[in-house]
């Protein structure tokens, strides 16, 4: 419980371990990361938020999902599980959830991976995750349209991982499936009233640990030009390109990721 909202979270690994927290993003869940969890908790413990109004955490009673807001959430996470220091891991909306929280609490941070994102997103990239989620149906008849309509935009994805995104993505409503990600945040992206005026800039250069950039090679969010400003603006970033991967790197090539992710957090 934060902030008298229920938060949901999965822990994998021994308690003592190492902590390593990892946040998906805009359309996503905590069990998108399963994967990736599963691979760490060997060394780690690895804590995966669902994020308000995401997966089984509930939804945002004011309809903010602002990134200094669910920094927030992340800030009182960690101090109610007893977290003085993490590893961070995040993608998408939760790169830049993660920006902000190691920004603001540099001392917390052992070491930082973000995926896809920087502190400005490309027009194009913004333009067609915004047109997709206008389009997303609101519900669904069974799972294998949901996969039918997921398939369409994830084309990279192998079929079982695709069914487990949906599957846990979902949940039953009149007789269908809706997502369960908040449709507070389809209808402001609809309206045109999404908004988060953060500047991110000032925060990424504040990031004080070693921090792992890693950008899909033909993605249309991570512009090359913002990723090299993020190299000049903060000299403890290196950068990774993934090749055959877009926006969405921890499932166009899973692979190559967990290698990249196991590789950086061990170092």
């Amino acid at each position: 419980m934060l902030h008298g909202q229920q938060f949901h979270f999965l822990d994998w690994g021994a308690p003592t371990a190492p902590a390593v927290v990892l946040l998906h993003g805009i359309t996503g869940h905590a069990r998108s990361w399963d994967d990736e969890a599963r691979t760490l908790a060997a060394g780690y413990r690895v804590l995966v938020l669902d994020q308000r109004g995401h997966g089984d955490s509930d939804p945002a009673p004011d309809g903010d999902y602002t990134v200094t807001t669910m920094a927030g959430d992340l800030t009182a996470f960690v101090d109610t599980v007893g977290l003085p220091r993490i590893s961070l891991v995040g993608l998408s909306m939760g790169g830049r959830v993660a920006i902000a929280f190691a920004g603001t609490h540099a001392r917390r941070v052992e070491r930082l991976v973000i995926v896809d994102i920087g502190p400005e997103i490309a027009p194009a990239g913004r333009l067609r995750v915004g047109s997709l989620m206008a389009q997303t149906p609101e519900r669904f008849d069974d799972l294998e349209a949901a996969l039918a309509w997921a398939r369409a935009t994830n084309p990279r994805y192998t079929d079982a991982m695709l069914r487990h995104r949906v599957a846990h993505g979902t949940r039953p409503s009149q007789g269908g499936l809706v997502w369960k990600y908040d449709h507070a945040i389809r209808d402001a992206v609809r309206s045109g009233q999404w908004r988060d005026p953060v500047d991110l800039w000032p925060l990424w250069s504040a990031i004080a640990c070693p921090t792992l950039i890693v950008r899909g090679a033909e993605s249309d969010v991570l512009a090359p030009e913002t990723a090299k400003r993020m190299l000049t603006t903060n000299p403890l970033a290196r950068l990774v390109e993934v090749v055959g991967a877009g926006h969405t790197v921890p499932g166009d090539q899973p692979a190559a990721f967990q290698q990249l992710l196991t590789e950086f957090l061990g170092a």
